[in-house]
């Protein structure tokens, strides 16, 4: 999170020339994801939510039993990263494990009453945020580049040539 004005990433840079970097699809998503994030923190920051310990909390929230294991399947984290990312959300007080019933080397993961309580804000303010930064599209625009993104998302690209030094 930016701590000072001058440190808010800017999108473009006056004076500046990006070159064929204005031609990347690649490039252009990763500029609009970086000022979207910034907006997240800022929107959520009253309860120290990041966009991946937002997604957990709805995944778990809607999937009870759900494995550490599953969760960093579906949101394609190594088991690891899924391991830190429930630790914060214990530190909070959002998310409990728990023996899981049918695995005993596994566990479970549930919201604390508080997570689910504290959830029903977060969801709220994530609403807010979503509405503000796309709010210079209209609904047209949002749908179609919802659908667009979601094309790309669960496209089979070719595996890359393979190039590079000779």
């Amino acid at each position: 999170m930016p701590t000072s004005e001058a440190d808010t990433f800017i999108a473009r840079v006056s004076g500046i020339q990006y070159g064929m970097l204005d031609t990347l699809l690649g490039y252009a998503l990763r500029r609009t994801q970086l000022r979207m994030y910034e907006d997240f923190i800022a929107s959520l920051a009253p309860w120290g939510i990041t966009p991946p310990r937002f997604s957990a909390m709805v995944f778990v929230s809607l999937n009870p039993g759900l494995k550490l294991t599953q969760l960093a399947k579906i949101m394609g984290i190594a088991r690891s990263g899924a391991v830190i990312l429930v630790d914060a959300l214990e530190a909070l007080g959002y998310m409990v494990r728990e023996p899981a019933p049918e695995d005993r080397r596994a566990f479970s993961l549930r919201l604390t009453d508080k997570g689910a309580q504290d959830l029903v804000a977060i969801t709220a303010a994530v609403q807010a945020h979503d509405a503000r930064v796309s709010g210079t599209l209209n609904k047209a625009e949002q749908a179609k580049l919802k659908r667009l993104l979601g094309k790309l998302s669960d496209a089979t690209w070719p595996p890359p040539p393979k190039t590079g030094p000779v």
